[in-house]
């Protein structure tokens, strides 16, 4: 029997639908939630990832702000513009898209962002929250891992998680989410031995090491839930096919478009030996953004002393 597929784009839709509502009743307060984006350089992928967070701010009715600097500028620019976002009661949520050009330093900046509005839950006191499980601001990919298992009904209580991949922006927050839904939690990574093994104990597998496939069969217990976090895009036909084990559609695809998204699970065996999981692309990437606009929603109430009506 085929796994079942965890569809993301529909639980970003539910989750759209309902900070949809919640926008409409701060409205009604007198509150309008503010994000400011800002983008520095003209990466072409920060680009296309800063206009969908505008587009969906505007879609949702929260207010937005994007503002983008050139290549050039310097550390000390961007810490002034950090501490005037910060001063400004009409934005809820700083986000700073990375990567940051090579003279800046990224830690620095993104350190200089007040903790109540860190809306990408990287600074050390959202991190520190996160670790005591008190109110705060999540990393957005964990998060919406989260509610990808929740949502889709799987127990995380008394669960095995299994996380291969310790990065402080997935593998280590996403495992500390889980632990706090009860799950008993193994952190992986490249030193791990026998890997494999390991990863056949998890109940759920959550892969975020962001290597094309590499999770197979050998690492999946039979019925187990799988959350593929990686991207990888594949623009070789002797690429794809290494990894498929019938290579005709994507193949197909390759000509058609030029490259093949694959995550980091090699997604005929997760068809075959998981319960379910999540598919590249449509799985745990739609999440993402949702979950930024939930929590810039969430800094407007926090900021505003609101804990109850957060929690929601």
């Amino acid at each position: 029997m085929a796994a079942r597929i965890l569809d993301g784009n529909k639980i970003r839709d539910e989750i759209k639908q309902e900070l949809a509502e919640q926008i409409q009743e701060l409205k009604a307060s007198g509150i309008t939630p503010g994000l400011a984006a800002v983008l520095v350089g003209e990466d072409p992928a920060s680009q296309i990832y800063v206009r969908s967070k505008v587009k969906t701010c505007e879609s949702l009715g929260l207010y937005s702000e994007k503002i983008e600097w050139p290549a050039d500028t310097t550390t000390e620019r961007l810490l002034e513009l950090v501490r005037d976002l910060n001063s400004r009661n009409d934005i809820d949520g700083i986000l700073v898209q990375l990567p940051l050009p090579p003279q800046v330093d990224s830690k620095l900046v993104l350190e200089a962002i007040d903790p109540a509005k860190d809306v990408d839950g990287f600074h050390p006191v959202s991190v520190g929250n996160l670790v005591r499980n008190r109110p705060g601001l999540v990393p957005c990919t964990p998060a919406g891992i989260i509610e990808i298992l929740r949502r889709s009904g799987v127990a995380m209580k008394g669960a095995r998680a299994v996380v291969i991949g310790r990065s402080d922006i997935v593998g280590k927050p996403v495992a500390m989410l889980l632990l706090h839904n009860h799950a008993t939690v193994t952190i992986c990574h490249s030193r791990t031995q026998d890997l494999p093994g390991v990863a056949r104990e998890g109940d759920i597998l959550v892969a975020a090491m962001g290597k094309p496939a590499f999770v197979t069969g050998d690492f999946i217990k039979p019925g187990a839930t799988v959350i593929d976090v990686g991207i990888n895009r594949l623009t070789t036909e002797e690429e794809i096919r290494e990894i498929y084990h019938d290579p005709t559609g994507p193949l197909e695809k390759l000509k058609a478009k030029g490259s093949v998204l694959v995550g980091d699970v090699q997604p005929e065996d997760a068809r075959e030996k998981a319960g379910a999981f999540t598919p590249v692309p449509g799985g745990v990437g739609p999440l993402t953004i949702a979950i930024l606009m939930s929590n810039t929603v969430r800094a407007a109430k926090l900021r505003r002393g609101m804990r109850a009506a957060a929690k929601a």
